[in-house]
């Protein structure tokens, strides 16, 4: 062998050397202490508290329920925004989408119309809005939101119907602007947008319905 050639297996221990320290490297990184500290649950919403504190006991009373589970409750509230022919710029449907997410708290899925309608230019599978649907904390936190937040903004608000139930008792109403929602900047807005609001509850009458809206303070009419 020449002198000048110096045998392969001499150059092994000089590359382990090399690659040694990225395996300690990579060892201490795996070997990081993870936090133990346990996540702590989110704290029921406001409504929820008041629902059982409050809710349960006076409709108990009032219809003479013998259970709890027959008092009657939320079950959903789904928000609709429209904004129909104008789909034809994506940019309005990614405005409405972003006004329905700040409003909701939650990311809204596109609607698409189901038929084609010739005089608005609506074809089927044509986008022509969003919808979120709230349960939970969420649904909770976003009444309590709408019932003192939301309507007493609406100019001249004198109360909402106390008819505009299904027959099944849920509820629905709807509002001209989202601007009444305080989550929604009118100078950073496009346009004005309205938008329907259907309140699903487990209530097997209107007035059941009624009865549950209206001890959840539900500013109906007199």
């Amino acid at each position: 062998m020449a002198k000048d050639e110096k045998p392969k297996q001499e150059q092994k221990p000089a590359q382990a050397q090399k690659q040694a320290p990225k395996k300690e490297a990579a060892a201490k990184k795996e070997a990081a202490p993870k936090s133990d500290a346990p996540q702590l649950p989110a704290p029921p919403a406001r409504l929820a508290i008041y629902y059982r504190e409050k809710v349960v006991p006076e409709l108990m009373q009032k219809f003479a329920y013998k259970t709890v589970m027959q008092v009657p409750r939320l079950r959903k509230i789904t928000l609709n925004m429209g904004v129909g022919e104008t789909t034809t710029d994506k940019k309005t449907l990614d405005n409405a989408l972003a006004d329905m997410t700040r409003i909701a708290g939650q990311k809204p899925v596109v609607t698409k119309a189901r038929r084609s309608i010739a005089n608005f230019k609506v074809r089927a599978g044509f986008p022509v809005g969003c919808m979120v649907t709230l349960r939970g904390a969420r649904m909770y936190e976003f009444f309590d939101r709408l019932v003192n937040i939301a309507m007493p903004r609406i100019r001249d608000f004198r109360g909402v119907s106390n008819r505009a139930f299904d027959g099944r008792g849920n509820y629905s109403l709807g509002f001209k602007e989202q601007i009444i929602f305080p989550e929604i900047d009118y100078d950073k807005i496009d346009t004005l947008r309205g938008m329907n609001i259907a309140i699903t509850t487990t209530a097997k009458t209107d007035d059941e319905a009624r009865a549950l809206l209206a001890a959840f303070r539900f500013p109906f009419k007199h």
